[in-house]
């Protein structure tokens, strides 16, 4: 793996560094094989681009580079430059949840400062000829920070009530709780309405493809 950045400008020299270069390319500098597809391999583009930026912190909490502060998020893109799956943030909390507030929250310490990446995603390009797009670093506008911030407080309303077995994606604007998790088998405990804990599936916090479409469509224009 590369040496962590030292500075904002140095990461996104090397994000450009790799721009236009295909997967494969990358995967043999990298000494790392290159799978099939996708399907068992979910993490791969992420951790394939984490090997060329230096990004150290793996599935911490933190941000991948925490030092600066940035998280890096990769994109699978169409042909026309539209987002093709939402984006993961980080795993819901769902207990001990009494006093979270947006603030304090690992999705605002997430999204407070992202590189974002776009690889080309459509599924009839081979994986090792998938080709990496130009970077751009963001921070959420004063209203994209509002609109998170209010799809974070009613989810999170959602799980202190004890009804997260009511959420589905149509919640949330922006922001959506979804099941995060490799199997049905994996349960985690959490609260139901009546306060006794209950298992349900884990959950993970996710972008909406319009939102993430926005701010790819406010840099690229």
């Amino acid at each position: 793996m590369k040496p962590e950045p030292t500075s904002e400008q140095e990461l996104l020299e090397r994000a450009k560094n790799i721009a236009g270069v295909n997967l494969a390319n990358l995967a043999q500098e990298a000494g790392i094989a290159v799978p099939p597809d996708l399907r068992r391999d979910k993490g791969w583009v992420g951790q394939l681009l984490e090997w060329h930026l230096g990004a150290i912190a793996g599935s911490k909490p933190t941000q991948d580079f925490e030092k600066l502060g940035i998280e890096l998020k990769t994109i699978p893109i169409s042909y026309s430059g539209k987002p093709l799956e939402t984006t993961f943030v980080c795993v819901a909390p769902l207990t001990g949840v009494h006093g979270l507030t947006w603030e304090t929250s690992h999705v605002r310490n997430k999204l407070s400062r992202v590189l974002w990446i776009p690889v080309e995603g459509e599924r009839e390009i081979p994986l090792g000829e998938r080709c990496v797009g130009s970077p751009l670093i963001w921070s959420p506008t004063a209203s994209e920070e509002l609109q998170l911030k209010e799809d974070w407080e009613e989810l999170m309303e959602f799980i202190v009530l004890g009804r997260i077995e009511q959420i589905t994606a149509r919640h949330g604007q922006v922001l959506q709780l979804r099941p995060k998790a490799a199997n049905g088998r994996v349960l985690t405990e959490a609260y139901g309405a009546s306060g006794k804990p209950i298992k349900t599936l884990p959950r993970g916090f996710y972008l909406r493809t319009q939102f993430t479409e926005s701010i790819l469509a406010r840099h690229f224009v």
